[in-house]
């Protein structure tokens, strides 16, 4: 008998049904020579400090640092948890062969590797491994599938990073919540949270700090037409007058016209983190809830696997292409077909293929998300949503490129001295790929501010050498602080390590360096709500002063840099692709924990954070109201 274990049980009936398995039986469907079981996401969590000695039980600095000589499991204290392993077990323990059907991740490799680690599995193992779960996929899957072993690196990785967080996590939040929290307040830290507290904190205290400076900029209107001084600020008004006094009343004249076509090409395909940004500009969802629908859509068999970092396709994927685009073209919501009109015009024709999309080398075990082609039936309005931002953005980018004209017009007024002017428009000439994505948001960091549509202008037709009347303005303007963070604008931080890069290309490359997965970083930012350390105000996300508070306390630049962290998750990267050993990776934790556990316990000061509750979080909202 084969067995072979899902992670979710609606997963586990779809493989169960395609193998012939229709037997229903408690806890597990059999036949056709296989019995189908599965879990409910982690079954089993590395084991607590009490485990493993009596004397680490209670919370006591004296025990610090709390390093076990071998990490052990556990089956996670739940009746219902309890009931179903028992039930694996014993299917396990008499099965000929075992099938690995695990999320493709090393999240899934990590939960299923640990139920047969403790069910004590002897019999041979093989890993399915798909990117969607459609029934033509399961079925492929099932006929290549592969042996567990080719994946152990990838376990290798979930497995150090899990013990890294734990000896970071369990440490670090022990240590601080004992020296600083007053016993009353758990000062949680972690290995991605704390330094995403740190981006918010600093961030925060970047706009309470920043001084507000003058500048003044010298314009004119010249038919019609707003043109600015290429001088750029002037941050004296005494100069920004000098140069309005010598043009005033003096003629401008056009010195040059120029007009350069262009081609802008689709966006790139949606990964986890881009799909999160989007969905949180354009509908004010929460990174959590997008992850959420789009793995519900993911398991309805609409999209294909969504904890992804890459934005290209395999080229194996090219010659299925039509295919998902034949089912996007009858696809319908409430009786319209939304995307044929834009699909008409290419359907029947080679589909355009370029590196930007298809690219095996940028692909490793998934690639990003796109339709299966499955034509969506009974969907939520946010389900529908999501959906219709991964079908546009497919669709695009088997569309032109869009084709603009720019048009740069050079003007002067010539006083005691020559001020140039300049100004800019543009024109569509023929809108390609622009047509299913309407009008794309340009990607700014100031997300504070209302978001305007990359609007054209056309601009009238002017002439070098003509001239006329003219009217200059002298407007005072101030300097702004950077933008408070929002659930969109934090995710791309952590992607990039907190540095703001819109260059999607750099933005790809610095990836590597992120930190926190993708598929993890809506958690975080939901831990460190339910820790009180941040709060939504509007779409901000605004620190508490507990929150500001841990984050002064932390001196060890360890605990909350994101390059150090970004360094880490490069590691455990490295660690899956076998570049690094996890064994060093370990080590040097425990070095660090145990440097950072000395040099916290050393610390003379008496120094406290500010204990708030639910109660005292509505007072503060209640009193600035």
């Amino acid at each position: 008998m084969i067995v072979c274990i899902a992670e979710k049980p609606s997963v586990a009936r779809d493989i169960a049904r395609i193998l012939g398995a229709n037997s229903s039986h408690d806890g597990y469907m059999e036949g056709n020579g296989y019995q189908v079981t599965w879990t409910f996401g982690h079954l089993c969590t590395l084991k607590e400090p009490g485990d493993y000695t009596q004397a680490w039980k209670p919370w006591a600095l004296t025990q610090l640092p709390m390093i076990p000589p071998r990490f052990g499991i556990k089956l996670i204290n739940d009746k219902g948890i309890e009931k179903q392993f028992k039930i694996i077990e014993g299917l396990m323990q008499k099965a000929d062969g075992i099938v690995n059907c695990g999320d493709a991740g090393q999240e899934g490799e990590l939960i299923q590797r640990w139920v047969m680690q403790k069910a004590q599995v002897t019999c041979p193992v093989k890993r399915l491994w798909i990117s969607s779960m459609t029934d033509e996929a399961i079925r492929e899957g099932f006929a290549q599938l592969k042996d567990q072993q080719d994946y152990q690196p990838l376990y290798l990785a979930g497995l150090s990073r899990a013990i890294g967080d734990w000896l970071l996590g369990m440490n670090a939040t022990r240590l601080y919540t004992l020296k600083y929290g007053q016993n009353r307040q758990v000062l949680s830290i972690g290995r991605v949270q704390t330094p995403t507290l740190a981006l918010i904190v600093n961030r925060q205290k970047e706009i309470e700090n920043f001084k507000p400076e003058p500048y003044w900029v010298l314009a004119t209107v010249y038919r019609d037409t707003t043109f600015t001084a290429t001088k750029g600020k002037f941050t004296s008004k005494e100069e920004g007058e000098k140069a309005f006094a010598t043009i005033e009343g003096k003629p401008f004249e056009v010195t040059k016209v120029e007009k350069k076509e262009g081609k802008e090409q689709p966006p790139q395909l949606y990964d986890l983190t881009s799909l999160q940004v989007d969905c949180n500009r354009k509908y004010g969802f929460s990174a959590e809830m997008t992850l959420n629908l789009i793995q519900s859509l993911y398991e309805k068999k609409y999209t294909t696997y969504p904890r992804v970092d890459t934005q290209y396709l395999s080229d194996d994927i090219y010659p299925k292409c039509p295919q998902t685009l034949n089912g996007l073209y009858q696809t319908k919501f409430d009786g319209v077909p939304v995307y044929a009109e834009f699909i008409k015009p290419i359907g029947g024709k080679a589909l355009k293929k370029t590196k930007r999309v298809f690219d095996t080398s940028k692909v490793t075990d998934h690639h990003a998300i796109i339709p299966t082609g499955v034509i969506p039936q009974n969907l939520s309005d946010a389900e529908k949503k999501v959906f219709d931002l991964v079908a546009r953005r497919f669709i695009g980018v088997f569309l032109p490129d869009c084709k603009f004209s720019t048009t740069t017009v050079l003007g002067e007024v010539k006083g005691d001295e020559t001020v140039e002017f300049k100004v800019t428009g543009k024109e569509i000439l023929d809108p390609g790929w622009r047509v299913v994505q309407g009008k794309v948001q340009k990607e700014t960091e100031n997300e504070d501010k209302p978001q305007q549509e990359d609007e054209e202008r056309t601009l009238p037709t002017f002439v070098k050498g003509e001239s006329g009347e003219h009217k200059p303005t002298l407007t005072e303007k101030w300097t702004t602080p950077p933008p408070y963070y929002n659930e969109a604008s934090l995710l791309r931080a952590m992607e990039t390590a907190g540095k703001f890069v819109e260059d999607e290309t750099l933005r790809a490359a610095m990836k590597e360096n992120g930190i926190g997965r993708p598929s993890s970083r809506a958690g975080i930012i939901e831990t460190l709500f339910k820790r009180h350390y941040i709060k939504r105000e509007r779409k901000r996300l605004i620190a508490t002063p507990t929150g500001i508070e841990l984050i002064d306390l932390i001196r060890e630049e360890l605990l909350k840099s994101c390059e150090l962290t970004g360094i880490w998750e490069k590691k455990l990267r490295d660690i899956e692709h076998q570049k690094y050993d996890p064994k060093q990776f370990i080590d040097e934790l425990k070095q660090q924990v145990t440097e950072i556990v000395n040099e916290v316990i050393a610390d003379p000061s008496n120094r406290r954070v500010t204990v708030l509750s639910d109660a005292d979080l509505k007072k503060v909202k209640s009193s600035k109201k």
